[in-house]
Protein backbone atom coordinates (compact mmCIF):
# COMPACT_ATOMS: atom_id res chain seq x y z
CA UNK A 1 0.00 0.00 0.00
CA UNK A 2 1.16 3.53 -0.79
CA UNK A 3 0.35 6.44 1.54
CA UNK A 4 0.81 10.16 1.06
CA UNK A 5 1.55 11.83 4.39
CA UNK A 6 -0.29 9.02 6.16
CA UNK A 7 -3.37 9.05 3.90
CA UNK A 8 -4.27 6.10 1.74
CA UNK A 9 -4.51 6.49 -2.04
CA UNK A 10 -6.91 4.03 -3.69
CA UNK A 11 -5.65 2.61 -6.97
CA UNK A 12 -7.84 2.14 -10.05
CA UNK A 13 -7.04 -0.89 -12.24
CA UNK A 14 -3.78 -1.24 -10.29
CA UNK A 15 -2.62 2.28 -11.24
CA UNK A 16 -1.49 4.90 -8.72
CA UNK A 17 0.20 7.92 -10.30
CA UNK A 18 0.47 10.34 -7.37
CA UNK A 19 2.89 11.68 -6.25
CA UNK A 20 4.59 12.19 -9.60
CA UNK A 21 7.68 14.08 -8.39
CA UNK A 22 10.29 13.83 -5.61
CA UNK A 23 11.36 17.50 -5.40
CA UNK A 24 8.61 18.29 -2.87
CA UNK A 25 9.25 15.10 -0.86
CA UNK A 26 10.98 15.37 2.53
CA UNK A 27 11.53 11.62 2.89
CA UNK A 28 10.03 8.20 2.11
CA UNK A 29 9.28 5.92 5.06
CA UNK A 30 8.97 2.18 4.55
CA UNK A 31 6.79 1.04 7.46
CA UNK A 32 7.89 -2.57 7.72
CA UNK A 33 5.61 -5.15 9.17
CA UNK A 34 1.83 -5.40 8.99
CA UNK A 35 0.00 -2.07 8.89
CA UNK A 36 -3.51 -3.38 8.35
CA UNK A 37 -4.86 -2.12 11.69
CA UNK A 38 -4.03 1.51 10.92
CA UNK A 39 -4.56 1.54 7.15
CA UNK A 40 -6.86 -1.34 6.25
CA UNK A 41 -7.25 -3.49 3.16
CA UNK A 42 -4.08 -3.88 1.10
CA UNK A 43 -1.52 -3.27 3.87
CA UNK A 44 -0.22 -6.82 4.22
CA UNK A 45 3.52 -6.89 4.86
CA UNK A 46 4.33 -3.17 4.82
CA UNK A 47 3.31 0.26 3.57
CA UNK A 48 5.29 3.01 1.85
CA UNK A 49 4.58 6.49 3.21
CA UNK A 50 5.66 9.53 1.18
CA UNK A 51 6.23 12.52 3.50
CA UNK A 52 6.04 15.92 1.73
CA UNK A 53 8.00 19.03 2.66
CA UNK A 54 6.04 21.19 5.09
CA UNK A 55 5.93 24.81 6.31
CA UNK A 56 8.46 25.75 8.99
CA UNK A 57 9.02 28.63 11.41
CA UNK A 58 11.78 31.16 10.96
CA UNK A 59 13.36 33.37 8.33
CA UNK A 60 12.23 32.78 4.75
CA UNK A 61 14.69 30.50 2.91
CA UNK A 62 14.79 29.82 -0.81
CA UNK A 63 16.63 27.24 -2.86
CA UNK A 64 16.89 27.28 -6.66
CA UNK A 65 18.05 24.14 -8.45
CA UNK A 66 19.26 24.02 -12.04
CA UNK A 67 20.04 20.60 -13.45
CA UNK A 68 21.38 19.14 -16.69
CA UNK A 69 22.38 15.63 -17.66
CA UNK A 70 22.56 12.87 -20.23
CA UNK A 71 19.97 12.76 -23.02
CA UNK A 72 19.46 16.53 -22.71
CA UNK A 73 17.76 16.09 -19.32
CA UNK A 74 16.90 19.48 -17.82
CA UNK A 75 15.50 20.72 -14.53
CA UNK A 76 14.48 24.06 -13.05
CA UNK A 77 13.13 23.93 -9.49
CA UNK A 78 12.36 26.21 -6.55
CA UNK A 79 11.87 25.42 -2.84
CA UNK A 80 10.75 28.35 -0.69
CA UNK A 81 9.46 28.45 2.87
CA UNK A 82 9.42 30.22 6.22
CA UNK A 83 7.32 32.56 8.38
CA UNK A 84 5.07 35.19 6.84
CA UNK A 85 4.03 36.49 10.28
CA UNK A 86 3.87 35.34 13.88
CA UNK A 87 1.03 32.96 13.03
CA UNK A 88 1.40 32.11 9.31
CA UNK A 89 4.10 29.94 7.71
CA UNK A 90 4.29 28.57 4.18
CA UNK A 91 6.10 26.16 1.84
CA UNK A 92 6.17 26.40 -1.96
CA UNK A 93 7.79 23.94 -4.37
CA UNK A 94 7.95 24.17 -8.15
CA UNK A 95 9.68 21.72 -10.48
CA UNK A 96 9.92 21.58 -14.26
CA UNK A 97 11.55 18.55 -15.90
CA UNK A 98 12.16 17.44 -19.46
CA UNK A 99 14.34 14.87 -21.22
CA UNK A 100 14.88 13.32 -24.63
CA UNK A 101 15.02 9.91 -22.95
CA UNK A 102 17.58 7.18 -23.45
CA UNK A 103 15.46 5.15 -25.91
CA UNK A 104 14.39 6.26 -29.38
CA UNK A 105 11.42 8.65 -29.21
CA UNK A 106 11.63 8.53 -25.42
CA UNK A 107 10.79 12.17 -24.68
CA UNK A 108 9.35 12.98 -21.26
CA UNK A 109 8.29 16.08 -19.40
CA UNK A 110 6.65 17.02 -16.14
CA UNK A 111 5.47 20.04 -14.18
CA UNK A 112 4.87 19.86 -10.44
CA UNK A 113 3.56 22.53 -8.06
CA UNK A 114 3.14 22.09 -4.31
CA UNK A 115 2.00 24.74 -1.85
CA UNK A 116 1.15 24.74 1.87
CA UNK A 117 -0.03 27.49 4.23
CA UNK A 118 -0.16 26.87 7.98
CA UNK A 119 -2.05 29.03 10.47
CA UNK A 120 -1.04 28.63 14.11
CA UNK A 121 -4.31 29.78 15.64
CA UNK A 122 -2.96 29.44 19.18
CA UNK A 123 -0.43 27.33 21.04
CA UNK A 124 -2.70 24.29 20.94
CA UNK A 125 -4.44 24.50 17.56
CA UNK A 126 -3.24 24.84 13.95
CA UNK A 127 -4.71 24.57 10.45
CA UNK A 128 -2.78 23.73 7.29
CA UNK A 129 -4.13 24.02 3.74
CA UNK A 130 -2.10 22.20 1.09
CA UNK A 131 -2.41 21.60 -2.63
CA UNK A 132 -0.26 19.50 -4.97
CA UNK A 133 -0.56 19.49 -8.73
CA UNK A 134 1.33 17.20 -11.11
CA UNK A 135 1.19 17.02 -14.89
CA UNK A 136 3.44 14.23 -16.11
CA UNK A 137 4.21 12.61 -19.46
CA UNK A 138 6.79 9.90 -18.68
CA UNK A 139 9.07 8.09 -21.11
CA UNK A 140 6.78 5.67 -22.92
CA UNK A 141 8.68 2.38 -22.76
CA UNK A 142 7.29 -1.16 -23.05
CA UNK A 143 10.69 -2.79 -23.45
CA UNK A 144 12.59 -4.69 -26.12
CA UNK A 145 11.53 -8.13 -27.41
CA UNK A 146 13.48 -11.33 -26.95
CA UNK A 147 14.58 -12.89 -30.24
CA UNK A 148 14.36 -16.68 -30.22
CA UNK A 149 14.21 -16.39 -26.44
CA UNK A 150 17.39 -14.29 -26.12
CA UNK A 151 18.16 -10.64 -25.43
CA UNK A 152 20.06 -8.81 -28.19
CA UNK A 153 22.26 -5.89 -27.13
CA UNK A 154 21.76 -4.21 -30.52
CA UNK A 155 18.10 -3.55 -29.57
CA UNK A 156 18.92 -1.74 -26.31
CA UNK A 157 17.77 1.71 -27.44
CA UNK A 158 14.89 0.66 -29.72
CA UNK A 159 11.31 1.82 -29.20
CA UNK A 160 8.69 -0.36 -30.90
CA UNK A 161 5.69 1.75 -29.91
CA UNK A 162 3.62 3.61 -32.50
CA UNK A 163 3.90 7.27 -33.39
CA UNK A 164 1.62 9.51 -31.35
CA UNK A 165 1.56 7.04 -28.45
CA UNK A 166 0.09 8.45 -25.25
CA UNK A 167 0.91 8.14 -21.57
CA UNK A 168 -0.23 11.14 -19.55
CA UNK A 169 -1.05 11.67 -15.86
CA UNK A 170 -2.74 14.72 -14.35
CA UNK A 171 -3.11 14.58 -10.54
CA UNK A 172 -4.53 17.17 -8.12
CA UNK A 173 -4.46 16.67 -4.34
CA UNK A 174 -5.96 19.17 -1.84
CA UNK A 175 -6.08 18.66 1.91
CA UNK A 176 -6.98 20.59 5.07
CA UNK A 177 -5.24 19.37 8.22
CA UNK A 178 -6.25 20.39 11.75
CA UNK A 179 -3.96 19.59 14.69
CA UNK A 180 -5.25 20.16 18.22
CA UNK A 181 -3.51 19.51 21.54
CA UNK A 182 -6.71 19.12 23.53
CA UNK A 183 -4.92 18.60 26.86
CA UNK A 184 -1.60 17.35 28.15
CA UNK A 185 -2.86 13.81 27.66
CA UNK A 186 -5.00 14.05 24.51
CA UNK A 187 -4.16 15.26 20.99
CA UNK A 188 -6.21 15.19 17.80
CA UNK A 189 -5.42 15.22 14.08
CA UNK A 190 -8.01 15.54 11.32
CA UNK A 191 -7.35 15.60 7.59
CA UNK A 192 -10.03 16.38 5.01
CA UNK A 193 -8.83 15.69 1.46
CA UNK A 194 -9.77 15.61 -2.20
CA UNK A 195 -7.84 13.80 -4.92
CA UNK A 196 -8.52 14.01 -8.64
CA UNK A 197 -6.61 11.92 -11.20
CA UNK A 198 -6.82 11.82 -14.97
CA UNK A 199 -4.83 9.11 -16.74
CA UNK A 200 -4.58 8.35 -20.46
CA UNK A 201 -2.83 5.61 -22.42
CA UNK A 202 -2.87 4.80 -26.16
CA UNK A 203 -0.08 2.40 -27.10
CA UNK A 204 0.89 -0.74 -28.97
CA UNK A 205 2.24 -2.70 -26.01
CA UNK A 206 3.09 -6.23 -27.21
CA UNK A 207 6.10 -7.14 -29.38
CA UNK A 208 6.39 -10.88 -30.05
CA UNK A 209 9.07 -12.62 -32.09
CA UNK A 210 7.64 -15.05 -34.65
CA UNK A 211 10.23 -17.85 -34.68
CA UNK A 212 8.71 -19.68 -37.66
CA UNK A 213 8.81 -16.65 -39.95
CA UNK A 214 11.73 -14.88 -38.21
CA UNK A 215 9.91 -11.57 -37.91
CA UNK A 216 8.66 -9.24 -35.18
CA UNK A 217 4.90 -8.82 -34.69
CA UNK A 218 3.44 -5.74 -32.99
CA UNK A 219 0.04 -6.09 -31.31
CA UNK A 220 -1.88 -5.13 -28.18
CA UNK A 221 -3.31 -1.74 -29.19
CA UNK A 222 -4.69 -0.52 -25.86
CA UNK A 223 -6.52 2.77 -25.42
CA UNK A 224 -7.45 3.45 -21.79
CA UNK A 225 -8.64 6.46 -19.78
CA UNK A 226 -9.22 6.80 -16.02
CA UNK A 227 -11.21 9.55 -14.34
CA UNK A 228 -10.91 9.17 -10.58
CA UNK A 229 -12.00 11.33 -7.64
CA UNK A 230 -11.46 10.52 -3.97
CA UNK A 231 -13.02 12.54 -1.14
CA UNK A 232 -12.25 11.50 2.40
CA UNK A 233 -11.58 12.35 6.00
CA UNK A 234 -9.28 10.74 8.57
CA UNK A 235 -9.60 11.51 12.29
CA UNK A 236 -7.25 10.22 14.98
CA UNK A 237 -6.91 10.80 18.73
CA UNK A 238 -3.74 10.01 20.67
CA UNK A 239 -4.35 9.47 24.38
CA UNK A 240 -1.83 9.11 27.21
CA UNK A 241 -3.52 7.24 30.07
CA UNK A 242 -3.28 4.57 32.73
CA UNK A 243 -4.48 0.98 32.21
CA UNK A 244 -4.75 -1.17 35.35
CA UNK A 245 -2.20 1.14 36.94
CA UNK A 246 0.27 0.80 34.02
CA UNK A 247 1.50 3.54 31.69
CA UNK A 248 -0.36 3.28 28.41
CA UNK A 249 -0.86 5.11 25.12
CA UNK A 250 -3.76 4.58 22.73
CA UNK A 251 -4.50 5.77 19.22
CA UNK A 252 -8.14 5.60 18.13
CA UNK A 253 -9.76 6.91 14.99
CA UNK A 254 -11.82 6.47 11.87
CA UNK A 255 -11.57 7.21 8.18
CA UNK A 256 -14.23 7.56 5.50
CA UNK A 257 -13.88 7.77 1.72
CA UNK A 258 -15.98 8.09 -1.38
CA UNK A 259 -14.22 7.22 -4.62
CA UNK A 260 -15.73 7.77 -8.07
CA UNK A 261 -14.02 5.90 -10.91
CA UNK A 262 -14.89 6.04 -14.61
CA UNK A 263 -13.19 3.76 -17.12
CA UNK A 264 -13.08 4.36 -20.87
CA UNK A 265 -11.28 1.97 -23.21
CA UNK A 266 -11.32 0.07 -26.48
CA UNK A 267 -12.01 -3.36 -24.99
CA UNK A 268 -12.20 -6.13 -26.11
CA UNK A 269 -8.93 -4.83 -27.61
CA UNK A 270 -9.26 -6.53 -31.01
CA UNK A 271 -6.40 -5.60 -33.32
CA UNK A 272 -6.87 -4.87 -37.02
CA UNK A 273 -4.30 -7.59 -37.77
CA UNK A 274 -5.22 -10.44 -35.41
CA UNK A 275 -1.82 -12.14 -35.40
CA UNK A 276 0.01 -8.82 -35.12
CA UNK A 277 1.43 -6.46 -37.72
CA UNK A 278 4.97 -7.28 -38.96
CA UNK A 279 7.56 -4.57 -38.28
CA UNK A 280 11.29 -4.31 -38.94
CA UNK A 281 13.32 -5.44 -35.92
CA UNK A 282 16.05 -2.81 -36.36
CA UNK A 283 14.07 -0.03 -38.07
CA UNK A 284 10.50 -0.23 -36.70
CA UNK A 285 7.93 1.96 -38.43
CA UNK A 286 5.97 4.52 -36.44
CA UNK A 287 2.55 3.91 -37.97
CA UNK A 288 -0.40 5.09 -35.90
CA UNK A 289 -2.76 3.42 -33.47
CA UNK A 290 -4.59 0.54 -35.23
CA UNK A 291 -7.46 -1.01 -33.30
CA UNK A 292 -10.55 -2.83 -34.51
CA UNK A 293 -12.37 -2.04 -31.24
CA UNK A 294 -14.15 1.25 -30.65
CA UNK A 295 -12.96 3.55 -27.85
CA UNK A 296 -16.01 4.05 -25.60
CA UNK A 297 -16.91 4.54 -21.91
CA UNK A 298 -17.04 1.11 -20.26
CA UNK A 299 -18.03 1.58 -16.63
CA UNK A 300 -18.35 3.93 -13.71
CA UNK A 301 -18.34 3.03 -10.05
CA UNK A 302 -18.85 4.61 -6.64
CA UNK A 303 -17.03 3.05 -3.71
CA UNK A 304 -17.85 4.09 -0.16
CA UNK A 305 -15.53 3.06 2.66
CA UNK A 306 -15.66 3.54 6.42
CA UNK A 307 -13.44 2.11 9.11
CA UNK A 308 -12.78 2.29 12.82
CA UNK A 309 -9.42 1.42 14.33
CA UNK A 310 -7.58 1.43 17.65
CA UNK A 311 -4.03 0.67 18.69
CA UNK A 312 -2.59 0.49 22.21
CA UNK A 313 0.88 0.26 23.76
CA UNK A 314 1.04 -0.64 27.47
CA UNK A 315 4.23 -0.82 29.54
CA UNK A 316 3.89 -4.07 31.48
CA UNK A 317 7.28 -3.44 33.12
CA UNK A 318 10.05 -0.91 32.65
CA UNK A 319 11.41 -3.09 29.83
CA UNK A 320 8.43 -5.04 28.49
CA UNK A 321 5.62 -3.48 26.42
CA UNK A 322 2.48 -5.03 24.97
CA UNK A 323 1.09 -3.72 21.65
CA UNK A 324 -2.44 -4.55 20.49
CA UNK A 325 -4.72 -3.29 17.74
CA UNK A 326 -8.15 -3.78 16.15
CA UNK A 327 -9.79 -2.54 12.95
CA UNK A 328 -13.14 -2.98 11.19
CA UNK A 329 -13.72 -1.91 7.58
CA UNK A 330 -16.98 -1.46 5.67
CA UNK A 331 -16.85 -1.17 1.87
CA UNK A 332 -19.84 -0.63 -0.41
CA UNK A 333 -19.22 -0.90 -4.17
CA UNK A 334 -21.70 0.03 -6.90
CA UNK A 335 -20.76 -0.33 -10.57
CA UNK A 336 -22.69 0.66 -13.70
CA UNK A 337 -21.81 -0.91 -17.05
CA UNK A 338 -22.14 1.97 -19.54
CA UNK A 339 -22.35 -0.32 -22.57
CA UNK A 340 -24.87 -2.93 -21.48
CA UNK A 341 -26.77 -0.73 -19.02
CA UNK A 342 -26.47 -3.34 -16.26
CA UNK A 343 -25.49 -2.64 -12.65
CA UNK A 344 -23.79 -4.65 -9.94
CA UNK A 345 -22.78 -4.11 -6.33
CA UNK A 346 -21.05 -5.65 -3.36
CA UNK A 347 -20.71 -5.05 0.39
CA UNK A 348 -17.45 -6.17 1.97
CA UNK A 349 -16.45 -6.28 5.63
CA UNK A 350 -12.91 -6.68 6.90
CA UNK A 351 -11.84 -7.37 10.48
CA UNK A 352 -8.17 -7.22 11.43
CA UNK A 353 -6.13 -7.40 14.63
CA UNK A 354 -2.55 -7.48 15.82
CA UNK A 355 -0.71 -8.29 19.04
CA UNK A 356 2.98 -7.90 19.79
CA UNK A 357 5.57 -7.47 22.50
CA UNK A 358 8.75 -5.39 22.70
CA UNK A 359 11.42 -6.21 25.29
CA UNK A 360 14.34 -3.86 25.99
CA UNK A 361 17.35 -6.02 26.86
CA UNK A 362 19.31 -2.80 27.46
CA UNK A 363 18.54 0.87 26.69
CA UNK A 364 20.21 0.33 23.29
CA UNK A 365 19.04 -3.20 22.51
CA UNK A 366 15.56 -4.65 22.06
CA UNK A 367 13.76 -7.66 20.64
CA UNK A 368 10.18 -7.86 19.43
CA UNK A 369 7.60 -10.29 18.15
CA UNK A 370 4.16 -9.77 16.68
CA UNK A 371 1.32 -11.47 14.88
CA UNK A 372 -1.41 -9.83 12.84
CA UNK A 373 -4.11 -10.40 10.28
CA UNK A 374 -4.90 -8.38 7.16
CA UNK A 375 -7.18 -8.36 4.14
CA UNK A 376 -6.66 -7.71 0.42
CA UNK A 377 -9.09 -7.36 -2.45
CA UNK A 378 -8.92 -9.85 -5.31
CA UNK A 379 -8.31 -6.73 -7.41
CA UNK A 380 -8.37 -2.98 -6.91
CA UNK A 381 -11.52 -2.34 -4.86
CA UNK A 382 -12.72 0.66 -6.86
CA UNK A 383 -12.42 -1.14 -10.21
CA UNK A 384 -13.66 -4.66 -9.45
CA UNK A 385 -15.48 -6.26 -12.36
CA UNK A 386 -18.90 -7.86 -11.79
CA UNK A 387 -17.29 -11.32 -11.72
CA UNK A 388 -14.70 -10.18 -9.16
CA UNK A 389 -17.36 -8.60 -6.96
CA UNK A 390 -18.82 -12.00 -6.11
CA UNK A 391 -15.72 -12.88 -4.07
CA UNK A 392 -14.81 -11.97 -0.50
CA UNK A 393 -11.63 -10.25 0.60
CA UNK A 394 -8.50 -12.39 0.64
CA UNK A 395 -7.18 -13.00 4.16
CA UNK A 396 -3.59 -13.05 5.41
CA UNK A 397 -1.78 -13.76 8.68
CA UNK A 398 1.73 -12.55 9.43
CA UNK A 399 4.15 -13.56 12.18
CA UNK A 400 7.34 -11.56 12.67
CA UNK A 401 10.27 -11.51 15.10
CA UNK A 402 13.11 -9.00 15.16
CA UNK A 403 16.13 -7.56 16.94
CA UNK A 404 17.41 -3.96 17.01
CA UNK A 405 20.58 -2.57 18.58
CA UNK A 406 22.57 0.64 18.84
CA UNK A 407 26.28 0.12 19.51
CA UNK A 408 29.73 1.74 19.48
CA UNK A 409 28.59 4.81 21.44
CA UNK A 410 25.53 4.97 19.16
CA UNK A 411 27.70 5.37 16.07
CA UNK A 412 26.29 2.15 14.71
CA UNK A 413 22.93 0.42 14.53
CA UNK A 414 21.68 -2.81 13.05
CA UNK A 415 18.39 -4.65 12.73
CA UNK A 416 17.36 -8.12 11.71
CA UNK A 417 13.84 -9.49 11.27
CA UNK A 418 12.29 -12.79 10.21
CA UNK A 419 8.69 -13.19 9.05
CA UNK A 420 6.15 -15.69 7.79
CA UNK A 421 3.07 -14.63 5.77
CA UNK A 422 0.23 -16.86 4.58
CA UNK A 423 -2.48 -15.41 2.34
CA UNK A 424 -5.65 -17.42 1.68
CA UNK A 425 -8.83 -17.11 -0.42
CA UNK A 426 -6.97 -16.20 -3.61
CA UNK A 427 -8.55 -16.72 -7.02
CA UNK A 428 -7.59 -19.90 -8.82
CA UNK A 429 -8.91 -21.51 -12.00
CA UNK A 430 -11.88 -23.85 -11.54
CA UNK A 431 -10.84 -27.27 -12.97
CA UNK A 432 -14.51 -28.25 -13.34
CA UNK A 433 -15.66 -25.10 -15.13
CA UNK A 434 -13.28 -23.64 -17.76
CA UNK A 435 -13.23 -19.84 -17.67
CA UNK A 436 -14.43 -19.68 -14.07
CA UNK A 437 -12.55 -19.07 -10.83
CA UNK A 438 -12.66 -20.40 -7.29
CA UNK A 439 -11.57 -18.49 -4.19
CA UNK A 440 -9.53 -21.32 -2.67
CA UNK A 441 -5.95 -20.41 -3.59
CA UNK A 442 -3.13 -19.90 -1.08
CA UNK A 443 0.27 -18.20 -1.23
CA UNK A 444 3.01 -17.90 1.41
CA UNK A 445 6.40 -16.34 1.99
CA UNK A 446 9.19 -16.71 4.54
CA UNK A 447 11.85 -14.04 4.74
CA UNK A 448 14.76 -12.51 6.62
CA UNK A 449 15.75 -8.83 6.38
CA UNK A 450 18.76 -7.05 7.87
CA UNK A 451 20.15 -3.50 7.83
CA UNK A 452 23.29 -1.76 9.09
CA UNK A 453 24.16 1.92 9.65
CA UNK A 454 27.72 2.72 10.72
CA UNK A 455 29.63 5.94 11.37
CA UNK A 456 33.27 5.03 10.72
CA UNK A 457 36.48 6.89 11.65
CA UNK A 458 37.82 9.62 9.38
CA UNK A 459 34.31 10.71 8.33
CA UNK A 460 33.35 7.52 6.53
CA UNK A 461 29.74 6.32 6.66
CA UNK A 462 28.41 2.90 5.66
CA UNK A 463 24.80 1.92 4.97
CA UNK A 464 23.79 -1.60 3.96
CA UNK A 465 20.72 -3.81 3.82
CA UNK A 466 19.82 -7.23 2.48
CA UNK A 467 16.77 -9.47 2.23
CA UNK A 468 16.21 -13.15 1.62
CA UNK A 469 12.69 -14.34 0.78
CA UNK A 470 11.18 -17.66 -0.18
CA UNK A 471 7.78 -17.05 -1.73
CA UNK A 472 5.57 -19.66 -3.38
CA UNK A 473 2.08 -20.58 -4.46
CA UNK A 474 0.84 -23.20 -2.01
CA UNK A 475 -2.41 -23.92 -3.83
CA UNK A 476 -2.97 -22.31 -7.21
CA UNK A 477 -4.29 -23.39 -10.63
CA UNK A 478 -3.81 -21.30 -13.77
CA UNK A 479 -6.14 -21.45 -16.74
CA UNK A 480 -4.11 -22.42 -19.86
CA UNK A 481 -6.16 -22.66 -23.06
CA UNK A 482 -9.25 -23.26 -20.96
CA UNK A 483 -7.62 -26.02 -18.89
CA UNK A 484 -6.68 -25.64 -15.20
CA UNK A 485 -2.94 -26.32 -14.72
CA UNK A 486 -1.48 -26.56 -11.21
CA UNK A 487 1.22 -23.97 -10.38
CA UNK A 488 1.53 -25.00 -6.73
CA UNK A 489 5.12 -24.67 -5.55
CA UNK A 490 6.01 -22.03 -8.16
CA UNK A 491 7.46 -18.65 -7.25
CA UNK A 492 5.27 -15.57 -7.94
CA UNK A 493 6.18 -13.20 -10.77
CA UNK A 494 8.90 -10.55 -10.22
CA UNK A 495 9.89 -11.82 -6.75
CA UNK A 496 13.69 -12.21 -6.32
CA UNK A 497 15.04 -14.54 -3.65
CA UNK A 498 17.79 -12.11 -2.67
CA UNK A 499 18.27 -8.34 -2.79
CA UNK A 500 21.02 -6.17 -1.30
CA UNK A 501 22.12 -2.54 -1.23
CA UNK A 502 25.38 -0.97 -0.09
CA UNK A 503 26.38 2.71 0.08
CA UNK A 504 29.69 4.18 1.32
CA UNK A 505 30.15 7.92 1.95
CA UNK A 506 33.27 9.96 2.66
CA UNK A 507 33.35 13.58 3.86
CA UNK A 508 36.72 14.89 2.67
CA UNK A 509 35.99 18.28 4.23
CA UNK A 510 33.00 20.37 5.30
CA UNK A 511 32.56 21.36 1.66
CA UNK A 512 33.35 18.14 -0.23
CA UNK A 513 31.55 14.80 0.00
CA UNK A 514 31.64 11.71 -2.22
CA UNK A 515 29.90 8.37 -2.17
CA UNK A 516 29.37 5.19 -4.15
CA UNK A 517 27.20 2.14 -3.82
CA UNK A 518 25.76 -0.92 -5.44
CA UNK A 519 22.32 -2.42 -5.91
CA UNK A 520 21.86 -6.17 -6.31
CA UNK A 521 18.69 -7.96 -7.41
CA UNK A 522 18.54 -11.73 -7.83
CA UNK A 523 16.93 -13.53 -10.76
CA UNK A 524 13.13 -13.37 -11.05
CA UNK A 525 10.50 -15.32 -12.94
CA UNK A 526 8.47 -13.47 -15.56
CA UNK A 527 5.53 -15.87 -15.74
CA UNK A 528 3.43 -17.93 -13.37
CA UNK A 529 4.64 -21.16 -15.01
CA UNK A 530 8.24 -20.23 -14.03
CA UNK A 531 9.44 -20.88 -17.57
CA UNK A 532 10.84 -17.41 -18.36
CA UNK A 533 13.45 -15.89 -16.08
CA UNK A 534 15.03 -12.46 -15.79
CA UNK A 535 18.74 -12.63 -14.88
CA UNK A 536 20.18 -11.12 -11.71
CA UNK A 537 22.04 -7.83 -11.85
CA UNK A 538 24.37 -5.59 -9.87
CA UNK A 539 24.50 -1.86 -10.63
CA UNK A 540 27.03 0.65 -9.26
CA UNK A 541 26.15 4.33 -8.74
CA UNK A 542 28.22 7.26 -7.45
CA UNK A 543 27.77 10.89 -6.38
CA UNK A 544 29.91 13.92 -5.50
CA UNK A 545 28.84 17.22 -3.92
CA UNK A 546 30.94 20.37 -3.48
CA UNK A 547 30.00 23.60 -1.73
CA UNK A 548 31.68 25.88 -4.24
CA UNK A 549 30.45 29.15 -2.70
CA UNK A 550 28.80 30.16 0.56
CA UNK A 551 25.34 29.83 -1.00
CA UNK A 552 26.03 27.44 -3.90
CA UNK A 553 26.43 23.66 -3.92
CA UNK A 554 27.36 21.70 -7.04
CA UNK A 555 26.48 18.03 -7.43
CA UNK A 556 27.31 15.22 -9.83
CA UNK A 557 25.41 11.92 -9.99
CA UNK A 558 26.75 8.97 -11.97
CA UNK A 559 24.21 6.22 -12.58
CA UNK A 560 25.10 2.71 -13.72
CA UNK A 561 28.81 3.55 -13.69
CA UNK A 562 29.88 0.38 -15.53
CA UNK A 563 27.06 0.64 -18.09
CA UNK A 564 25.49 -2.68 -17.12
CA UNK A 565 22.78 -3.96 -19.49
CA UNK A 566 20.06 -5.45 -17.32
CA UNK A 567 16.32 -6.04 -17.15
CA UNK A 568 14.83 -4.01 -14.30
CA UNK A 569 11.44 -5.64 -14.92
CA UNK A 570 9.48 -7.33 -17.71
CA UNK A 571 6.30 -7.15 -19.74
CA UNK A 572 4.18 -9.56 -21.78
CA UNK A 573 5.09 -12.59 -19.60
CA UNK A 574 8.80 -12.01 -20.08
CA UNK A 575 8.72 -11.68 -23.88
CA UNK A 576 9.79 -8.04 -23.44
CA UNK A 577 12.55 -6.81 -21.14
CA UNK A 578 12.22 -3.31 -19.74
CA UNK A 579 15.86 -2.36 -19.38
CA UNK A 580 17.49 -0.27 -16.70
CA UNK A 581 18.95 3.13 -17.56
CA UNK A 582 22.38 3.01 -19.28
CA UNK A 583 25.38 4.88 -17.86
CA UNK A 584 24.42 8.52 -17.41
CA UNK A 585 25.39 11.67 -15.55
CA UNK A 586 23.40 14.46 -13.95
CA UNK A 587 24.81 17.84 -12.84
CA UNK A 588 23.01 20.10 -10.36
CA UNK A 589 23.57 23.57 -8.98
CA UNK A 590 21.70 24.45 -5.77
CA UNK A 591 21.64 28.17 -4.98
CA UNK A 592 20.37 29.36 -1.58
CA UNK A 593 19.10 32.91 -1.12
Amino acid sequence: MQLFDGTRLYSGMGSSTFPVDTWAVERVDVLRGPASVLYGEGATGAVVNVIPKKPFDGEIRNRLRLGYGSNDSQQAALDSGGSLSDTFTYRLNLNQLRSNGWIDHGDSQGTFISGSLRWQVNEAFSLQLSHDSGDHTPMNNFGVPLVDGHYKSSLRYKNYNVGGAKQHYDDQWTRLTATWQISDAVSSTNELYYLKSRRRWANAENYNWDTDNQQLLRSGFYGIKHNQEQVGDRQTFTIQHSLFGLNSQSLVGFDVNRIRFKLTNNSPYDDVVTAGEPIDLHHPNRDGFHSASEYLPLSKSVTRQASFFAENRTELTERLSLITGLRRDYVDINRDDLRSGSSSGKNLIGNNWKVGIVYELTPDMSIYGQQSTSTDGVGGLISLSPSQQQFDLAKARQTEMGFKQMFWDQKGSWTVAAYHIVKKKLLTADPQAPGSSLQVGQQSSNGVEASLDLQLPYDWKLQANAALVKAKYDDFDQAVNGVAVSRSGNRPINVPRRTANLWLDKAFSQDLNAGAGLRYVDARYADIANMNKLPSYTVVDAAVSWKALKNTKLGLQLRNVFDREYASTQYNEGQQWILGEPRSFYLTADIDF
